[in-house]
């Protein structure tokens, strides 16, 4: 009996081990050298381009307006975020041009299909135009 309890103990411990790790692993971490870059580029100059990257880019997973309901959404693990929502609109540009650049999961890095920095963040730029 005591074994049993034992095991049970461990199951449960495990699981809740299990669960931590996916809930940290949900959680994008931006180092503080992101997190505080200031934006290079005039956000009114070059929208155009920035709106033309993210539809190359982003929207067939993102979406056209942002919300994550792209033709290749259902193909991703993982929330694709609304980038109308407040929290999204929140975060730093620092923040935004990271995510956008290394990626994670399924998210692509995009530091070699986009190597030009100001096109990153001008995509950063079109992104705030998404808000609600």
């Amino acid at each position: 009996m005591k074994k049993i309890k034992n095991l049970l103990l461990l199951v449960v411990f495990s699981f809740g081990l299990f669960s931590f790790g996916v809930a940290m692993q949900d959680e994008w971490v931006v180092p503080d050298e992101y997190k505080n870059m200031k934006n290079p580029t005039d956000p009114k100059e070059d929208l155009n381009i920035g709106k033309s990257l993210y539809a190359k880019h982003c929207q067939s997973c993102h979406g056209k307006e942002g919300y994550g309901d792209g033709k290749k959404a259902n193909e991703v693990e993982g929330d694709l975020g609304d980038f109308s929502s407040p929290e999204f609109q929140a975060q730093t540009d620092g923040d935004l041009f990271y995510k956008t650049s290394i990626g994670r999961n399924d998210m692509p890095e995009y530091t070699k299909k986009m190597p030009d920095d100001e096109d990153r963040w001008l995509i950063v730029n079109y992104m705030r135009t998404l808000a609600e």
